[in-house]
């Protein structure tokens, strides 16, 4: 919505006016000012545009109408990456100028506001003159225009301009320096523009063979590819580690070199038609996979490839997006490939060519290198379609940084997330930028980029700690809690993490007093009580605050966190309350020495913790249906669950019991259904099936309660358990009309999304 305020402007004749139009949004690195000079140009307007530290600043002179015409042109016309969050129309001096000029850059005297693009994949244009044998940037990696090329991973400060970007060390030879000032030009001020006689270029590095020249380099790559090698290719916001997928032995490669035992490999698609060959789309998975952000799609998979997504039904594929990815599958690359993040397990992906070389030395085969230097870190986004629209589960390259809402927040505020999947929001202006993922803070380098990110955001605005309020997760263990604690702000804001994930769905709406019916499904969280939270109901609003009225039975989890690693820990909680259970050693359960251990340590109260965990109790169903080993990668036995759940259908498969008893959501009925259907010899994928109608069904219930007994219509549902699209599919059905369901959107609803949700309870807090 227009969140300016009009103003007429100064009348100096009868027909001819001067005014200042002020914008906000993300309105630099996107060919905006480009575009306001032609559109100057088309209605006869004089004046200028420049970028500043507030997004850009136009001054107009000419006819009243055609200054009219200018105002609403500017929103319906704006190039497809720009995004208008404000327009601001001022009296402005008569000045009497003759045309319309850009300037450089307008003037530095507060803190910049501005919003930087995300990184944007190449255009059909740039494509067609990468593949055009005739034009002078055939074949030339990095090609770039106003409306694609990389953004975020090169700007070094604001305003953005050339001179702030990784590209200034290539001064523009005279044929791009012609076309950067030709304002009917496609690269009309496209800050990183260049071509084969003056920018950046490639090279192929393996053990002692070394050829520099794009051409050649590429070459050598695709014959490393094509010959079951596996590659380090230097991409927007870090290196890719790439093999053939349909090469088993190669997929083996990469995953025993990088130490990454069975988590799911993405996949870059050669184009739309292979990637069609490779999961089913549905029509928005499609324009997901195909939008400027070239995100990575989960959907399910057609058939199987040897090691890339072990026991998983679904495959992550991603499109090209840029023009070396281009390069590479027109010179023959195969055309799937595994694209997996260049480091090794639980490391921050690799962006300098020294630090690539060093670290990913003993994985790579060869080494694809590009000149120009990567400012910062940015992993690829990973989203879905789902029961209730798009969903993203990793926001990074692409969508990263973005504005996630518009925050009431006079000054600014800076989110600093939880422990897993790192990532910082920082309220600007009012704009609620969110950062790209980080990683898990469990890690040494995965802090230090933590640091850097908050760093870099805080010097990329100008901003000084004494006017920047920092809000952090309640548990005070948390290494980003210590982190933000030691940040030399003046105030700190504690947020309880499921509250904060309830608040981020509300925000990206913009919904600050709207009271509803909360939900936050997660598998960790430190609570009011001091237990560990992640089954919770909570009432209230962003603005007044959210009481928690119905949670999930407290269990006492052995080992706390090691309960999310080992599945039968989490089964021995949850079972240690309940009399008369089968030897869970003995068929069908074969429960390992493990679980026995985690019974005699809740025996003696020893590292018993209480909890009240959703994420937790879907790792003990999927330990008593067969899942009984370590998990590998966060969320490895709830996904086998939903995997299991899928391959069945609802014929016979009538939802377990999951009744509210005693003020709580009582878990115990439906574990006794599990082990009796167990014994009973019933399908693993019926009892799976079961235990997801069966929470459906009983949250269902609990909303059709508690929304009569609090007279709300909407109910929020947030947290890791979310991302479980057959949960939430069911969920959508059990729910009656006239109960609207919302979800996260614009921010992941696991622990990526939270940093929103603490800037917006921060900015209420008062």
């Amino acid at each position: 919505m227009d969140a300016a305020r009009h103003e007429s402007p100064q009348t100096v004749s009868p027909d001819r006016v001067a005014a200042e139009l002020r914008v906000r949004g993300v309105v630099q690195g996107v060919g905006f000012r480009p575009f306001a000079y032609r559109l100057a140009n088309r209605l006869g307007l004089a004046g200028r545009v420049g970028n500043g530290e507030h997004g850009v600043t136009i001054h107009l002179e000419g006819p009243a109408d055609a200054v009219e015409a200018f105002s609403a042109a500017l929103r319906d016309e704006a190039p497809a990456a720009a995004r208008i969050d404000a327009l601001e129309r001022h009296p402005a001096p008569m000045e009497d100028l003759v045309g319309f000029r850009i300037a450089e850059e307008t003037g530095t005297s507060g803190h910049p506001t501005a919003l930087i693009s995300p990184d944007l994949a190449a255009c059909p244009a740039c494509l067609r003159e990468l593949r055009d044998p005739g034009d002078r940037r055939h074949g030339y990696p990095y090609l770039v225009c106003t409306d694609c090329g990389p953004r975020y991973s090169i700007v070094l400060g604001l305003p953005y301009d050339r001179p702030r970007t990784t590209m200034q060390a290539w001064p523009l030879c005279p044929s791009c320096d012609r076309e950067y000032r030709d304002p009917g030009d496609r690269r009309f001020h496209a800050q990183p523009t260049a071509c084969p006689a003056c920018g950046p270029h490639h090279s192929w590095r393996s053990g002692d063979d070394f050829v520099r020249g794009d051409s050649e380099a590429i070459g050598r790559a695709v014959d490393a590819l094509r010959s079951g090698k596996v590659v380090a290719i230097k991409g927007v916001g870090g290196y890719h580690l790439c093999c053939d997928a349909r090469d088993e032995a190669a997929v083996l490669a990469v995953r025993t070199r990088k130490y990454r035992k069975e988590k799911p490999f993405a996949l870059m698609a050669r184009d739309l038609e292979v990637a069609r060959g490779l999961v089913e789309l549905s029509e928005e998975a499609e324009a997901m996979l195909s939008s400027p952000a070239r995100p990575i799609v989960l959907a399910r998979a057609k058939g199987i490839l040897p090691g890339v997504a072990p026991e998983n039904g679904d495959l992550g594929v991603m499109l090209p997006s840029t023009p070396l990815h281009a390069l590479l599958f027109d010179g023959g690359a195969p055309g799937a490939l595994v694209m997996t993040s260049g480091n090794r397990s639980s490391e921050p992906i690799a962006i300098d060519d020294e630090e690539a070389l060093r670290r990913l030395s003993g994985i790579a085969d060869g080494f694809l290198i590009g000149d120009r230097p990567i400012a910062r870190r940015v992993e690829d986004s990973i989203v879905r379609d789902g029961p209730l629209g798009p969903v993203v589960l990793r926001r990074a390259r692409g969508l990263s940084p973005g504005v996630a809402a518009e925050i009431p927040a006079a000054r600014p505020i800076l989110g600093v997330g939880g422990d897993l999947k790192g990532a910082v929001t920082l309220v600007v202006g009012g704009s609620a930028v969110v950062g790209p993922h980080l990683g898990d803070l469990e890690h040494r380098e995965a802090i230090d980029a933590f640091r850097v990110a908050i760093a870099d955001l805080i010097a990329l605005y100008g901003l000084d700690w004494s006017d920047v309020v920092v809000a952090h997760d309640r548990h005070p263990h948390y290494r980003s809690t210590i982190e933000a604690l030691g940040l030399p702000a003046p105030e700190h804001v504690a947020v309880q993490h499921h509250r904060a994930h309830v608040a981020s769905v509300l925000a990206e709406r913009g919904e600050w007093h709207r009271r509803v019916l909360g939900i936050c499904a997660d598998g960790t969280g430190f609570g009011d009580d001091g237990a560990i939270w992640g089954g919770e109901l909570f009432v209230g609003s962003v603005a007044g605050g959210f009481d928690r009225v119905l949670h999930l039975r407290t269990t006492p989890l052995p080992g706390g966190d090691s309960a999310a690693r080992w599945p039968v820990m989490a089964a021995a909680g949850f079972l240690c309350s309940m009399d008369d259970l089968p030897d869970l050693s003995a068929p069908p359960f074969l429960l390992p020495d493990s679980y026995d251990a985690a019974r005699r340590l809740l025996d003696r109260g020893v590292r018993a913790f209480p909890s009240s965990s959703i994420g937790r109790l879907f790792d003990a169903a999927s330990a008593l249906v067969g899942f009984t080993r370590e998990n590998t990668f966060e969320g490895q036995a709830a996904i086998r669950l939903e995997q299991l759940a899928r391959s069945g259908d609802d014929r016979g498969a009538e939802p377990y019991p999951f009744p509210v008893e005693g003020g709580t959501l009582d878990p115990r009925p439906l574990l006794r259904a599990i082990l009796r259907d167990r014994l009973r010899g019933l399908p693993p994928a019926r009892i799976a099936r079961r235990f997801h109608r069966g929470i459906a069904r009983g949250l269902a219930g609990a909303i059709i309660r508690l929304c009569e007994e609090h007279t709300l219509e909407t109910v929020v549902l947030s947290g890791g358990v979310f991302q479980n699209g057959l949960l939430l599919g069911m969920l959508v059905e059990e729910t009656p009309p006239g109960i609207e369901l919302w979800s996260n959107r614009v921010v992941p609803p696991n622990d990526g999304g939270i940093s929103l949700g603490q800037v917006a309870m921060a900015a209420f807090s008062g």
